[in-house]
């Protein structure tokens, strides 16, 4: 829900809504003097994007029941897998948040555009499958990468680490 966002953004304070029986410092708070990575930024409700913009701005948040605004020095490092200016055209996410955001912005290809990377990044994530499961890894065979390389890994590489997890026994 947004409230649950909004607060788990910028926090409350004691007594904001039933169930706050302390103060809690939101995630923005939380990242002061560093940097805050922001998933899916694309999903963030609009009334949500417009506190967003304004922290981005000014550096100053308000909890979630609070009166006074709190100065905060922090870095957003922010992602999406939605295509921004198409939801800024269908009204769904703010112009202004976009530009806001935009000081670098990097495209990252999917993992089926950059196959060459494929076979390291597959052995990576057993061996750190391997390393958590107290496991020795094992080595892919090459037919079996060449095989792997002809699907569509719709989810990229969280789909890859998931499916390196699996195999990490299989092998």
């Amino acid at each position: 829900p947004d409230t649950l966002l909004e607060n788990e953004l910028f926090g409350h304070e004691k007594g904001a809504f039933t169930g706050a029986g302390q103060q809690r410092k939101g995630r923005i708070e939380s990242a002061q003097g560093g940097t805050l990575f922001l998933d899916e930024i694309g999903d963030i409700p609009l009334a949500l994007q417009v506190k967003l913009l304004r922290f981005l701005q000014d550096h100053e948040i308000q909890r979630l029941g609070g009166k006074d605004t709190i100065t905060v020095d922090a870095r957003i490092i922010a992602a999406t897998n939605i295509d921004l200016q198409g939801a800024i055209n269908s009204g769904r996410f703010r112009e202004d948040l976009y530009y806001r955001l935009r000081g670098v912005e990097l495209e990252i290809p999917s993992l089926r555009e950059r196959l060459e990377d494929f076979q390291d990044l597959l052995e990576f994530l057993i061996k750190k499958h391997a390393a958590i499961h107290h496991v020795k890894p094992k080595k892919v065979q090459t037919q079996l990468i060449e095989v792997l390389k002809l699907a569509e890994w719709k989810g990229n590489i969280r789909e890859l680490d998931n499916f390196a997890e699996v195999i990490t026994f299989l092998l």
